[in-house]
């Protein structure tokens, strides 16, 4: 009987400790700074940046899926694509994810961005195999394309979905072994293009390093990032009714900020109000539409994209060897699109 009750008390207690705790504890990374009163309406004060998953060698191109409510992000030196939730936590879902060759490639040679359209089916940017690619459940993957007017791809980096199911991509060599010098490189140029109906159109080459791409909420503009450390900026380019761009400006510069931090611009999201959630030197900047930056998600990595997940006010944060999430005062601007 004394046995019995001091079992009853020690559950009692291993109860009581259980609910005292959270069901997950995450440890902080970085910390936020404020440059502008209205990060106050996107971000609250207390909002922290939490690890929720670690060991990668170069985490990127995170996109949410909402039937297996996990995300989705490649690990592009690995050759590996993971799936983490909060019930599993990180797993390896595909291998390879860029490069089916047989021995070594590159440094890089595994998908790089992803992303999901309204039917589910995932779209990898693939370095080793320099191709865009379709993924469906009980399918496989093929090729959507892989050349430009007979010539090999670079290393397809990152792509956003138009609501009409236009893809937008950019192609910098980063994937490539010697990258720009490689001697299999076939175009001599860095393009962002477009892949509509079996079709694809060069938009622009005048990008030295094409990396992050993303649509305003109307879908009037387009913002590319070049990563580029000579000249790190944000490109503004207005989108024309035959989904071609006009004459690209300049949207942020943060060139100089490329000595003092880690980084450079590469993959972003916006929000339903326009603003821009860009990885770049010193973490994710947060820019108004009017390009001024409201504050910074300082990460103290090299941090390479997000995503917007959960409800899709939670934006999910890739920075080098991690995978970080922060809750936000606002919802991503995603557009929900089936590819043509």
């Amino acid at each position: 009987m004394q046995n019995m009750s001091r079992l009853i008390i020690a559950f009692a207690v291993l109860a009581l400790a259980a609910a005292a705790k959270p069901p997950h504890s995450y440890p902080a990374l970085g910390r936020v700074v404020r440059e502008d009163p209205r990060l106050d309406a996107v971000l609250a004060n207390d909002a922290r940046l939490e690890v929720v998953a670690s060991g990668f060698a170069w985490a990127e191109g995170p996109v949410w899926d909402g039937n297996s409510g996990g995300l989705f992000f490649s690990d592009i030196p690995r050759n590996s694509i993971f799936h983490w939730s909060m019930e599993s936590g990180a797993e390896l879902w595909m291998k390879p994810s860029g490069f089916t060759g047989i021995g070594e490639y590159s440094p890089e040679p595994g998908s790089n961005g992803l992303l999901l359209d309204a039917k589910g089916r995932l779209i990898l940017m693939e370095h080793g195999d320099r191709r865009v690619a379709l993924w469906e459940a009980g399918r496989g993957k093929v090729t959507l394309v892989d050349n430009f007017e007979g010539k090999r791809l670079n290393s397809p980096n990152d792509g956003a979905l138009k609501s009409n199911g236009d893809l937008y991509f950019t192609d910098p060599p980063y994937g490539l072994p010697k990258k720009a010098d490689d001697p299999s490189r076939e175009l001599d140029f860095c393009g962002v293009y477009r892949y509509s109906h079996g079709k694809l159109t060069l938009l622009t080459k005048d990008l030295s390093r094409p990396n992050g791409i993303a649509f305003s909420p109307d879908e009037k503009t387009l913002y590319v990032a070049n990563s580029d450390p000579e000249h790190a900026v944000w490109m503004s380019y207005p989108v024309k009714a035959d989904g071609t761009l006009g004459a690209g400006r300049v949207f942020v510069d943060v060139t100089a900020m490329v000595a003092q931090f880690p980084g450079l611009p590469d993959g972003m999201k916006v929000d339903r109000d326009g603003n821009l959630w860009a990885a770049g030197p010193g973490g994710i900047h947060i820019i108004a539409p009017d390009g001024t930056r409201l504050g910074r998600i300082e990460t103290g990595e090299a941090t390479s994209n997000c995503a917007w997940g959960d409800d899709g006010s939670t934006l999910y944060v890739t920075a080098d060897m991690y995978l970080c999430r922060i809750r936000t005062k606002t919802h991503g601007a995603a557009a929900h699109a089936d590819l043509r």
